[in-house]
Order: C-alpha cells, then structure tokens, then sequence
C-alpha cells in the first residue's frame, strides 16, 4: 500500500501545479496578445457597452430579431433546452415563435422562415443569425423605420461575414452590430 500511496500523492502535486497553476496562467497570457486582452469583442454604443460575441434580446419591429435562447441571454449558465424535436412544449413554443413572426412579418410564407429565427441556439448565446435571416426582416424593418428596403438589404450585404477562410461554416451575420449599423443609418 505505501507503494502506491507515494506516487498518488507526487502524481496529485503534479496534476494541481499543471491544471491549476501553469495552464490557467498560460491561457491568461496568451489572451493578453488578443485585441481585447482577453475580455471579449466589446461594443460601446450610446454610452453602453456590449459584447459582441454574446447574443443580444431584440424584440422591436425596428430591428433585426435575435436567435432565440433558452437561456434568455444570461452568459452566466448558457445551454440549450435540451428538449427534443418531438416535445410537445416545445413544438408549442416553436409554433408560438412562427405565429409571432408571422403576425409581424405579413406577406412570408411558414415554409421562407429560417429555422435560426424559431429555434434557440445551442448555447442559447448565439450572436449571429442567417443571411436568409436578415433578409426576411427586411421589409419589416424598412416599413417601421420608413426607409426602402434596398437600404436595409444593403446594410444586410455591407455586415455579412463570410465562412471561416471561405469554407468553414456559413455566412452569418452578428445582430448587435447590424442594429448597431442600422441605427447610424436611420439617425443620418
């Protein structure tokens, strides 16, 4: 027994000082070198600040509409629902989501809307959604804030952030910084 005991104790001091002293200090200091020293992608705005890589509520017709989350937002605890595609509560919440889109965006058929826009996101803290996404706002948008529509669309081509070295996920456009951008363009 004092044989194993020994190298349990030598092979705990080992695991703490590596995990818990010389990986967290590595990561800190790798994160110095980033933009924002390791405190996110912020956006000030009205004398507010944001983060950029966070998703954001919005839930006026004067804006682009958020990814749902299941988490309402709170970077504290993110994750999913965890509820299936054959629960009814959520089948009910997802119908609930489409009805509402449907009541504010007339003229779009149940089967043009993205899934991003009644879906929540895994994390519940996605900050982007769909180019097809933003542009089914559109004319919602262009009709609350009495401006063409072109306008809108390109605002919508201006913020599209293309796959990860042209390949690696989709087109995807963060929220925050479009209504960001369309606040511009309306105050001008």
């Amino acid at each position: 027994m004092k044989t194993h005991i020994l190298p349990a104790i030598k092979l705990t001091a080992l695991c703490i000082i590596l995990l818990a002293i010389v990986y967290p200090i590595s990561i800190w200091a790798i994160a110095q070198l980033s933009p924002n020293h390791g405190k996110g992608d912020l956006i000030t705005h009205n004398d507010k600040t944001y983060y950029a890589n966070i998703g954001q509520s919005f839930t006026s017709d004067k804006y682009f509409w958020s990814r749902h989350s299941a988490v309402d937002y709170n970077a504290a605890g993110s994750g999913g629902s965890n509820k299936g595609p054959s629960n009814e509560e959520y089948l009910k919440l997802v119908q609930a989501r489409i009805d509402t889109f449907l009541m504010k965006n007339p003229g779009i058929a149940k089967s043009e809307i993205p899934a991003d826009l009644v879906t929540a996101s895994g994390s519940g803290l996605d900050p982007n959604i769909s180019v097809q996404a933003a542009k089914i706002q559109a004319k919602r948008i262009a009709k609350s804030r009495n401006m063409y529509e072109k306008k809108i669309n390109d605002l919508i081509a201006q913020h599209t952030e293309k796959p990860l070295m042209g390949m690696f996920g989709p087109e995807k456009i963060n929220v925050l910084k479009l209504n960001i951008a369309l606040d511009e363009l309306s105050g001008k």
